[in-house]
C-alpha cells in the first residue's frame, strides 16, 4: 500500500514511526549540512524529502524495513562499490539502511559533498538517455 500523501517535509517527519525517526533525522541533518551555502534546498518531491535547486540532486526515502538516500543512477555508479564495501545494500542509485544498521556518516557526507559539486558543475539531470544497462535485479 502506498504511503499517504504528505503536504510538507515537516509532515513527512511527523508521520514517521519512532524506529524510523533516528535514521531519517540523521540523513536529513547530513543533507542540510551539505546544502549549506549552496543553491540547494530541502523540498518535498514525490512524497519524500529531496534536496534540490532547479532539479533534484538527491532524495531521502522511507519504507517498512529500511530507508535510503537516493542519487541519480549515473552519479551513484561511481560510489556503488565503496558503499557496498560498508556492508550496506547499494542498488540503482540508492544506499539502503535497514533500521538495525548504523549510517556511515563520513561516507554519506562525502557522497553528498560530491553530489553537490557534481550538481554545481552542471550535472543537474536526474536521468539521462542510456543510463540503464537494461538489466534488472
Amino acid at each position: 500500500m502506498p504511503a499517504p500523501k504528505v503536504a510538507s517535509v515537516e509532515e513527512f517527519f511527523e508521520r514517521l514511526e519512532p524506529h524510523q525517526l533516528p535514521h531519517l533525522t540523521q540523513l536529513r541533518e547530513l543533507s542540510l549540512a551539505g546544502c549549506e551555502g549552496t543553491e540547494l534546498h530541502e523540498a518535498l518531491k514525490y512524497n519524500f524529502p529531496a534536496y534540490a535547486g532547479a532539479t533534484m540532486a538527491w532524495t531521502l526515502q522511507s519504507f517498512k524495513n529500511h530507508c535510503a538516500i537516493r542519487f541519480p543512477v549515473l552519479f551513484f555508479a561511481q560510489w556503488k562499490e565503496k558503499a557496498a564495501a560498508t556492508g550496506l545494500e547499494a542498488i540503482e542509485g540508492s544506499l539502503k539502511f535497514r533500521w538495525d544498521q548504523e549510517i556511515p556518516e563520513a561516507l554519506v557526507a562525502e557522497m553528498i559533498a560530491a553530489r553537490v559539486a557534481d550538481y554545481q558543475a552542471g550535472n543537474t539531470a536526474w536521468s539521462v538517455p542510456g543510463q540503464y544497462d537494461g538489466k534488472k535485479k
